[in-house]
This record gives structure tokens, C-alpha cells and sequence, in this order.
């Protein structure tokens, strides 16, 4: 995924989620100087790979209303934080690998949804 179109990707989805550029930031583990047009780390890219999955996940999951409200919710088995919260500290992984599952469950059952 070349870099420009990975952060234009990324972005789009940050604005679905009412995610504002500081807390983008985290999610790349960017420091806050860090400006568009500068070189991305190996890291971040990953990240925005793991972003893109999970909202990729999630509309498997979800209707995308439901998708974006999804990541607003405190979630028990993300210790109560929002999965947008989880993945602003930097565990995008533990989010992913939960809306990965989610989906696997959705596609195996051919219905309904998790919590």
C-alpha cells in the first residue's frame, strides 16, 4: 500500500470515527509534530493496516452506523475501555485479533452479531 493512498485510507476512516488528529496520531504512535508529507515509519504503516482491518471487520459485523457506534462503546472484553480508547494506547492488536474473531463467529454462523 503505497503511502500516500494508506493515509488517505486511514484518515477517512478517523473521520467515520469522529477521531480527531491528536488521537490519529497515538494510533500511528506518530509524535505530535509529525506533519502529512513526512516519511511514515515501517511501524505506522502496519498500523494503518491493522485500522483498515478492523474497520474492515467490523462492517462484516455490523451495518456501518452500527460499525462506527461500535468503537465508541465500552466493551467488556477490552477491560471496559471503548476499542477506540484500546487503540489510541496502542493496542490496536488486542481490538483487531477481538474483531477478527467477531467476524470468523459472524461468517461460521451466517447471522447476527456480538457485543
Amino acid at each position: 500500500m503505497r503511502q500516500a493512498t494508506a493515509l488517505d485510507i486511514f484518515f477517512s476512516i478517523m473521520n467515520d470515527w469522529v477521531v480527531d488528529d491528536a488521537t490519529a496520531r497515538k494510533f500511528l504512535g506518530l509524535p505530535a509534530d509529525w506533519k502529512r508529507g513526512q516519511q511514515l515509519p515501517d511501524d505506522a504503516l502496519r498500523r494503518i493496516e491493522d485500522v483498515v482491518g478492523i474497520w474492515e471487520r467490523l462492517q462484516v459485523v455490523y451495518s456501518p452506523q452500527d460499525a462506527d457506534a461500535w468503537v465508541k462503546k465500552p466493551n467488556r472484553f477490552l477491560g471496559g475501555q471503548t476499542p477506540l480508547e484500546k487503540m489510541a494506547a496502542g493496542d490496536l492488536a488486542v481490538v483487531r485479533a477481538y474483531v477478527d474473531a467477531a467476524a470468523r463467529m459472524v461468517l461460521h454462523a451466517g447471522r447476527g452479531s456480538v457485543a
